[in-house]
């Protein structure tokens, strides 16, 4: 048994669907095989057209890539290959050989209560253990694993196998040791693990979903088009934030100015969406206004401000050249 488990991947993606098929994408690409699990019962002819399928998709994305030369067309075979299509047969075996299990079945307690009887009986106790839900809590999950100590939720950012922000929620009872195992295996793959509580929508999901709304609502309103809006996003917001992280901006720009800007649109637009939380009126009462004052979010004393800046303005301009923006000095004034 021990050599048989030698043999088979390390790494083992429970869901054959687009999530599962982005991380075994992910994780060949990093140069490791992974089992992609199918748990469903399925007809011979059924499992051909979904081994067809998930195959299809892991070269098709895999071809986008060489096509925008980040790997070598000649790649595309042996990448693909490290991904192991495993039915639910065989599944047992390839589930007791992993390390590190990533569970993503449909966004329903059944579904996972029994993908999660499966993993229970079959993986070994010192795997380590996750779910790639969006919308379940790592709290509600955790009474479903039979060692919870060794489970988290982990969220991928979809393409999975581009974005490199992954969030980690952990339970009350996540062992810090098996945070940190998953968080150094994360980063061999290139991957840049986040970590946050039990709390919904953990940070990007809940971040953007307030931008995006909103953007809906301004065109809702009138205020802009679809496309000026997107321009507006795309080379203001997210070159800003691409340099400067959503908190790092708080306090670049000062606390006290979103103090006030969220006054006067609470005032004008709706005092739901726009009235600061009571932390922004706290550290605006107490001088901490950010960069200004040497504390904000972050503690700036003792830092260098002036190469602070320049960082930040070198951050900005490398994010302007990339998207292609930024543009050389006129030789010549305008007549």
């Amino acid at each position: 048994m021990a050599n048989e488990r030698a043999t088979l991947p390390r790494f083992a993606a429970v869901g054959a669907g687009r999530m599962g098929r982005g991380i075994a994408i992910a994780f060949a690409y990093a140069g490791h095989r992974i089992s992609l699990i199918d748990l469903r019962q399925r007809s011979d002819e059924a499992w051909q057209r979904l081994q067809g399928e998930a195959r299809a998709e892991i070269e098709a994305s895999l071809a986008g890539l060489a096509q925008l030369g980040v790997i070598d067309a000649k790649q595309i075979q042996a990448i693909a290959e490290r991904v192991s299509l495993v039915s639910a047969a065989e599944a047992p075996q390839a589930l007791a050989a992993a390390e590190l299990v990533f569970e993503g079945v449909p966004e329903t307690m059944e579904a996972k209560r029994e993908a999660f009887e499966q993993i229970n009986r079959h993986c070994r106790d010192d795997a380590i253990l996750t779910s790639t839900t969006s919308s379940i809590l790592v709290t509600q999950l955790a009474a479903l694993v039979r060692l919870p100590e060794r489970f988290l939720n982990m969220h991928w950012l979809n393409p999975a196998y581009v974005i490199p922000v992954v969030e980690l929620s952990c339970h009350p009872g996540t062992d810090a040791a098996v945070l940190a195992r998953t968080k150094s295996l994360m980063e061999q793959i290139g991957k840049l693990p986040v970590v946050c509580g039990a709390s919904p929508g953990y940070i990007v999901p809940r971040l953007q979903a307030l931008v995006m709304n909103e953007a809906a609502r301004m065109i809702e309103e009138g205020a802009a088009t679809a496309e000026e809006i997107d321009k507006a996003t795309r080379y203001g917001l997210g070159l800003r934030f691409a340099a400067l992280g959503v908190v790092e901006f708080i306090d670049f720009g000062g606390c006290d100015i979103l103090h006030h800007a969220s006054r006067e649109m609470s005032a004008s637009i709706d005092k739901g969406r726009y009235t600061a939380p009571a932390i922004v009126d706290r550290m605006v009462e107490e001088g901490r206004l950010g960069l200004k004052s040497g504390s904000g979010f972050y503690s700036y004393e003792g830092r260098d401000i002036a190469a602070y800046r320049r960082d930040v303005l070198s951050r900005t301009l490398g994010e302007l050249k990339h998207a292609g923006l930024w543009r050389a000095p006129a030789d010549e004034t305008l007549s």
